[in-house]
């Protein structure tokens, strides 16, 4: 990510948030041609009450030292909400900093412990949404939460999870902006580069929502996927951070319809008749991706 968006995020931040408000969102008179999606920079100026002299030098990186009050009147008119504004702030906030050193991400043993107890789909995932570590259940619910899958990699490029996820274009988007919000300031992360570069490449729907610069967490949620055995499950997603890492687990609400199929899926997971080769291993080695 060493390029001209990560020299000027700032920049880069409101430029993709200024094509994405359409002049009759920000009370403008849309106009008959007009050259460039959503707002013009001048627009987004007279709208924050700042020149746009001053503005042009904020997209172009020029001033990298706007106040609290100039940014607070960007979000305004950017129309952001909590979570953008706060990674706005961030942005103008970030200073240069020394090169962070490369640390693998640790499962810690009791957490293979736990998960060898949970009799619903758990499983741990790094920063980068690498699975280092999973239960059998996570993988009877999804043989791509395997340790050394990679969660955003096979939603973009794995045509099975396009079947699997009931909405599928929502599932990448949020995906996308919550990898944006954690790479933050780590713009040199090794592993953050590398995946990337690699959906980059291969995937024309991340070109397109990174393109966007959507910030947003992924965190607790209910989620519907169509499993290919035990059909439509209904499914609540928590996460909870342990250590450098993140324990996510999947349960269904108590004796609903989700339930009886996910213990049905139990039952053929441990017989062998989901579909699976056998128990799922939690992953015994950590990953080596920092």
């Amino acid at each position: 990510m060493k390029d001209e968006e990560s020299d000027n995020r700032l920049g880069a931040y409101l430029r993709a948030r200024r094509e994405l408000v359409t002049p009759e969102q920000a009370g403008l008179p849309p106009g008959g041609n007009r050259r460039v999606p959503g707002l013009r920079r001048e627009e987004v100026a007279l709208l924050a009450g700042i020149s746009p002299d001053y503005y042009l030098r904020l997209e172009r990186g020029r001033d990298k030292n706007p106040s609290v009050q100039v940014l607070e009147a960007l979000a305004r008119v950017l129309r952001l909400d909590d979570v953008e504004r706060t990674y706005l702030l961030g942005l103008a906030a970030a200073r240069p900093r020394a090169p962070r050193r490369k640390r693998p991400e640790h499962v810690p043993a009791r957490v293979h412990q736990l998960l060898a107890h949970l009799q619903i789909p758990a499983f741990v995932e790094g920063r980068a949404f690498d699975v280092l570590a999973s239960n059998p259940m996570a993988v009877a619910l999804s043989p791509r939460l395997r340790p050394g899958e990679n969660r955003l990699r096979s939603l973009l490029l794995d045509p099975e999870e396009r079947a699997f996820h009931e909405d599928w274009a929502r599932a990448t988007a949020d995906f996308v902006a919550a990898l944006r919000t954690t790479i933050g300031d780590d713009t040199d992360n090794p592993r953050f580069v590398e995946l990337v570069g690699e959906l980059a490449l291969s995937s024309q729907r991340f070109r397109t929502l990174w393109a966007r610069h959507d910030v947003r967490g992924l965190d607790g949620g209910t989620t519907t996927v169509h499993h290919p055995v035990v059909g439509e499950l209904r499914l609540h997603r928590d996460k909870l951070p342990v250590d450098d890492v993140i324990l996510v687990v999947y349960y269904p609400d108590k004796d609903s319809d989700s339930d009886e199929k996910l213990r049905l899926l139990a039952a053929l997971s441990h017989s062998g008749a989901d579909g699976t080769t056998g128990p799922a291993q939690d992953g015994t080695a950590d990953a080596t991706r920092g």
